[in-house]
């Protein structure tokens, strides 16, 4: 008959308890004074560099009454940034009617680079975004209620809305029927191969629509995107066919949002209409959408030296693990899985305290000093603001619950934190730069969306970069993939403590 001695640890009883363990290692991480500086430098770093770049921001415009500050961005009717700029050719309508035409074609001029420097380089085209169609608005007033049906220049027939609403139609890019009802408050937007068969693109209720309102033709384009920034284009169309029931006056035509030169008289990239027959030629440039670079300085500008800033929280997330290594304090553990929960716990925890801090310091001190610089600034809610600064301090625990996960799989604090420096800091200063955008979907470093202030518009062409506002995912699914990452390094360390625990063999 064989007796067997079971397994003992120096450990005391009730030490492996979860509360206990969590207990030593906060007091180990408190006792340590480089895991609190680098946490300390952390902090310094990122505000440092917010407010940084926040003190050297300096805009100015040149107006009509000449060079000075920006004026405050246009507000749309949901609070967001818009810009609101296009020709007009329109009656007045009072009560339910309706306005059908075709577009018969649509051509444009855009700026591209110059190929002989000095010398402006504008061919005919139309930029993917350029919209010529039917329009119902409650005012000729700048960031009032709308709603329009169009043609694009390459994404077919679109209806959209109070600028920030999107709904997209047929894929056509040729001539086309339109048509845009109202009753009451409710607008349809409506399409046709023929004039004929109808599909309806769809329905909204603009709140609050008065009695009276403006319907008619409109043309825009937004400018060509080239070295992250937006040069000339303009889009002319053709408008034939055209009925309305419900108006019955002369047209009118208006410039809306034209801009003027520094003299103040002549406009600047004015548009037009020409009256041919029963054809109305209509030329415009500028959009009517969200102004998501325009609108002024983005809230999350002030976080962008947060990836360097993540670096001492990396660092010390892995040391703090690999630093027991070294002693053989973890594998000599008898729940060393436990143990590894707990330290994932405090790491967290303490790194969500940073990053809460560092957002919480710079997003509103940044603020304050761009307007105090007088720069427009996007306009920010306060939920989105809460949301930039504890989500930030969100996407840090993660990171740092990362750091640590892959630490205890390599068990080397070197390789650990070039693993974690290259999977969540070297993305996003790509991205930043514009190069591989598409890293911010698949890597951790995705979390960053969560500390977007301006949301990514599909029907808004950006430079593909940090810089230009452009994020790949939104918000919250940023985040969620950097702590997808977090939990299956986490869980992948504690299954291979676990197994190594269970094939522990008796003493005999």
């Amino acid at each position: 008959m064989s007796s067997f001695t079971p397994y003992r640890s120096s450990h005391r009883a009730g030490q492996d308890r979860f509360p206990q363990l969590l207990r030593a290692q906060w007091t180990r991480f408190r006792a340590g004074r480089g895991w609190a500086l680098a946490m300390a430098a952390s902090v310094l770093v990122t505000v440092s560099l917010g407010l940084l770049i926040a003190g050297g921001v300096r805009t100015s415009c040149v107006t009509g009454k000449g060079e000075g500050p920006c004026p405050a961005p246009l507000v749309g009717p949901d609070g967001t940034a818009v810009k609101d700029k296009y020709y007009f050719v329109h009656q007045p309508l009072k009560g339910n009617g309706s306005i059908t035409a075709r577009v018969a074609d649509m051509t444009g001029q855009i700026r591209l680079p110059d190929a002989v420097p000095g010398v402006r380089n504008v061919k005919e085209g139309v930029v993917p975004w350029a919209k010529a169609g039917l329009i119902v608005r409650q005012s000729l007033e700048q960031g009032t209620p709308y709603a329009a049906v169009m043609l694009t220049g390459a994404h077919g027939v679109r209806m959209q809305y109070n600028f920030t609403h999107d709904v997209p139609g047929g894929p056509h890019n040729g001539p086309q029927w339109l048509r845009l009802t109202r009753s009451g408050e409710t607008i349809t937007g409506y399409e046709s191969d023929d004039g004929k068969t109808w599909t309806e693109v769809s329905t909204v209720k603009l709140a609050g629509l008065p009695e009276t309102v403006e319907i008619g033709l409109f043309a825009t384009s937004p400018g060509a995107l080239w070295d992250m920034a937006k040069a000339f284009a303009q889009a002319t169309a053709t408008f034939d066919q055209i009925t309305l029931q419900g108006a019955n006056g002369s047209w009118r035509r208006d410039d809306v949002g034209v801009s003027l030169e520094s003299d103040g008289k002549t406009p600047h990239h004015p548009g037009g209409v020409v009256e041919s027959g029963d054809k109305l030629i209509v030329t415009g440039g500028g959009d009517i959408g969200p102004a998501t670079v325009e609108g002024g300085v983005r809230a999350d500008l002030m976080l962008i030296g947060a990836a360097v800033g993540l670096i001492p929280v990396l660092v010390g997330a892995a040391t703090f693990v690999t630093a027991d290594y070294r002693r053989g304090l973890i594998e000599t553990s008898p729940h060393p899985a436990r143990l590894l929960a707990a330290k994932a716990v405090v790491v967290g925890a303490v790194a969500f305290v940073t990053g809460l801090v560092t957002s919480g310091v710079v997003v509103p001190a940044g603020l304050a000093m761009l307007r105090a610089n007088q720069n427009p600034i996007q306009p920010i809610t306060l939920e989105t603001e809460l949301r930039v600064i504890v989500g930030f301090a969100a996407l840090t625990a993660a990171a740092a619950v990362l750091a640590l996960g892959l630490a205890a799989l390599v068990k080397r604090g070197i390789v650990a934190i070039g693993l974690a420096i290259a999977l969540v800091v070297v993305p996003y200063l790509l991205a930043t730069a514009g190069l591989a955008p598409w890293l911010l979907v698949v890597t951790p470093a995705a979390g960053f969306a969560i500390t977007q202030s301006v949301p990514t518009f599909a029907h808004v062409d950006v430079d593909p970069s940090l810089i230009g506002g452009y994020y790949p995912l939104p918000p919250w699914a940023g985040l969620a993939v950097t702590c997808g990452y977090a939990a299956i390094a986490l869980s992948g360390a504690m299954a291979v403590h676990r197994r190594k625990v269970s094939r522990q063999v008796p003493l005999i």
